[in-house]
């Protein structure tokens, strides 16, 4: 018997195929033409942590990060679009479920924000809040019904606005970058706009524990509306495993074009094939085991904190290891997608072939927040004892 989980991967899988034909258009148009989309949408990608009282699937965590390895097997800007969306998408567990069903009611609704400037700020007005300000790396925005604005507020804390599209300032020429061309990462702004109150949320889970019971920035336990265990988790455990998903499904879909490129590809100035050349043949078990192994720590993970999250909140610990995991994993995807882009030699750098559009969209993801080495000190700092910052755990 298939499970529901076993289910959503197949068709993830399946749907890989056509997104690797499409990823051309994809890169060129800098956006999700309206077939992929089409495709998505009838998937119910985009719904896939949106609560059910919603019309969503609250698939659990570890399946997601299965769902997001595999579509990113076919094009990277497709994966990282549905995977922030995704975490977007668990607003929806702390609005007043009237909003909710504004927001997410259309089959077809997608909510995406950006990081904030700094300078982003919401004032209180009557009913609600006055918003200014520009938000960047909007990630799948052109294909979004909503948009969301983290903001400051006067008191030191902050909330996020959730905001139609057709009411921002979208810079749509912006986007012009090495990789992942295809998520469309506008910036876009706002000013002197009114957002009523039912649109203002604070889209994180409080398990509250020693580390955090002294934060200032830990959300009082009320917003959250939704009592499934999905959402105990935070969209920053999304983005970590989401993301973190994106990198190896790529450097899988690299060693295996490289697997096939090498079964046929001869060495230059020799007779020799690559697939009887010793090197390459370690060098294609090593990086292997490096995804292998990342795949399965992560996995550990987000069942373990699952599991905790079936009774209260994914513990301190668990946290911590899926924020080491996660930044670990990319930059072992990266390495593999190096690997395997070196050794194909001067057959990589063509267009034709699939390394160097998939080598560019890996440098995009690990020059990502997702993937700084300051949370590899983080976990260090507690593992020494200290405390380290929270934000990105």
């Amino acid at each position: 018997m298939i499970s529901k989980n076993d289910d959503w991967i197949a068709r993830a899988r399946a749907l890989a195929p056509v997104l690797e034909a499409a990823a051309p258009r994809i890169e060129a148009a800098c956006a999700l033409p309206a077939d992929v989309l089409d495709a998505l949408h009838e998937g119910k990608f985009f719904r896939m942590l949106l609560p059910r009282s919603f019309g969503g699937a609250e698939l659990d965590m570890p399946a997601f990060f299965q769902v997001i390895c595999a579509i990113a097997a076919g094009d990277a800007s497709t994966a990282w679009s549905v995977s922030q969306s995704s975490g977007c998408s668990m607003s929806a567990a702390y609005m007043d479920p009237p909003a909710a069903r504004e927001v997410f009611g259309d089959p077809r609704a997608v909510l995406s924000w950006g990081y904030s400037s700094g300078q982003c700020r919401a004032e209180p007005a009557p009913g609600g809040w006055q918003v200014n300000g520009t938000w960047g790396f909007g990630s799948g925005n052109r294909h979004s019904t909503w948009l969301g604005g983290h903001c400051h507020l006067a008191d030191g804390t902050e909330r996020t606005m959730l905001m139609p599209r057709s009411v921002v300032r979208v810079q749509d020429d912006s986007w012009h970058v090495v990789g992942l061309r295809g998520t469309g990462s506008d910036t876009y702004s706002v000013t002197d706009h009114f957002v009523p109150a039912q649109y203002s949320l604070l889209p994180r889970a409080t398990g509250r524990d020693q580390h955090q019971a002294a934060d200032a920035r830990v959300e009082p336990e009320a917003e959250r509306r939704e009592r499934g265990a999905l959402y105990r988790f935070s969209p920053m455990n999304v983005y970590q495993c989401g993301f973190a998903g994106v990198a190896l499904g790529i450097a899988r879909a690299m060693l295996a074009a490289f697997v096939a490129l090498a079964r046929g590809k001869t060495t230059s100035g020799t007779n020799l094939t690559l697939r009887n050349d010793s090197w390459t043949q370690t060098r294609i078990a090593r990086s292997e085991a490096r995804l292998a192994a990342c795949e399965a720590w992560l996995l550990q993970i987000l069942r373990a904190m699952a599991e905790e999250s079936a009774a209260g909140y994914p513990s301190f610990e668990q946290r911590i290891r899926l924020r080491l995991a996660s930044t670990h994993a990319i930059h072992e995807a990266r390495q593999v997608a190096e690997d395997c882009y070196a050794d194909a030699g001067a057959t990589a750098i063509f267009e034709s072939h699939p390394f160097e559009r998939r080598l560019r969209d890996m440098h995009a993801v690990a020059q990502q927040v997702q993937a700084s080495a300051a949370h590899l000190q983080s976990v260090g700092q507690h593992m020494l004892g200290l405390n380290p910052p929270l934000r990105f755990i």
